[in-house]
């Protein structure tokens, strides 16, 4: 089995005009990832020039949840209006394999 059995795929969709900083945004929450504990594996992605996504996983359920009530998901939520053109989709997921 995984040590990363789920995880959480968000995609955001930048407005016109802020999609640098999204990414600047999400590369700022690199820290906040690395100060998890139970957030074993944390990327920002750029999909395009406005699509933009998140995946982390996490050894289980309660690391997940705990992710979801931190502070990088306050943070996005707060800028999400100033930034994102739609709420992000969060989807939960689960992992099937993984190398890490």
């Amino acid at each position: 089995m995984s040590k990363t059995p789920v995880a959480i795929f968000a995609r955001l969709v930048a407005k016109p005009g802020k999609e640098e900083e999204v990414a600047a945004f999400l590369a700022g929450a690199l820290p906040l990832a690395q100060a998890e504990p139970r957030t074993t594996v944390w990327f920002a992605i750029r999909l395009s020039k406005s699509d933009f996504g998140i995946f982390d996983a996490f050894p289980d359920a309660a690391g997940r949840q705990a992710h979801l009530d931190g502070p990088i998901a306050a943070a996005l939520m707060a800028k999400a209006g100033e930034l994102l053109a739609a709420p992000p989709s969060i989807e939960l997921v689960d992992v099937l394999a993984a190398k890490l």
